[in-house]
């Protein structure tokens, strides 16, 4: 990672494959979703490969893989509420923060990084997961996908928090788990950092080539005071 010498100015980090493993649950609600509207369960195997783009397309994405991939809007319109209270009721009983993002989240802090959380996920849901693992409080800053008009791919989310803190986007750094990340980074002029676990439709993330590719959080800080460190003398 050596698109700057200068230390990052803010750092976003992505929440659903990154912060917390939020499969678990999103697959149970997902599966009791289909079992109330008479449709074969999915599984969290599959359900991997549809998080990311938010609660509609999810549904949407499961209703067309039991419905051979026509989906009956009326029955679309029926799913989504169920999906949606299911997933309230169910929102963080098996979810589980990833080991080493509080090390990594709070090496950070220490060092004055300023720190903000962009999601797809809908703010209803982001703000209680957040509390309810107790990482709200690292971050005073939080988009969920419902925050603005549009949210990643779109380099919106990015920028919105970039100007919040009143910091370039060349000097911002995104960490993420999808290509949506990773695109959402390039078209906003972010760094971007992508971990190796979470979600990303199945995909291996390093083929979307981000600048830098870590296993834990809790490698972060030590990755970016490296990548700002001049060369030794030849």
């Amino acid at each position: 990672m050596n698109r700057s010498a200068a230390p990052p100015a803010l750092v976003l980090v992505d929440l659903d494959g990154t912060l917390v493993d939020t499969l678990p649950d999103i697959a149970f609600s997902i599966d009791g979703t289909l079992r109330e509207l008479g449709l074969p369960e999915a599984g969290p195997e599959r359900v991997r490969g549809w998080v990311g783009n938010g609660t509609d397309v999810l549904v949407r994405r499961a209703l067309e893989d039991a419905c051979d991939g026509t989906v009956d809007e009326a029955l679309y319109a029926r799913a989504v509420p169920l999906f949606s209270d299911l997933y309230a009721r169910n929102l963080c009983v098996r979810s589980r923060v990833y080991d080493g993002v509080i090390e990594g989240l709070d090496a950070l802090r220490a060092a004055g990084v300023p720190l903000a959380c962009v999601t797809n996920k809908a703010e209803a849901f982001t703000t209680r997961l957040l509390t309810a693992l107790a990482l709200d409080a690292y971050f005073p800053l939080v988009v969920s996908g419902d925050s603005l008009p549009r949210r990643k791919p779109d380099p919106l989310p990015l920028l919105h928090a970039a100007e919040h803190f009143a910091i370039s986007p060349a000097d911002a750094v995104l960490v993420g788990d999808s290509t949506n990340d990773v695109k959402a980074a390039r078209a906003a002029g972010f760094r971007v950092v992508a971990v190796s676990y979470g979600y990303n439709h199945g995909d291996d993330i390093r083929s979307s080539s981000p600048d830098a590719v870590i296993d834990s959080l809790a490698e972060l800080p030590a990755l970016l005071a490296r990548a700002c460190r001049s060369p030794e003398p030849g």
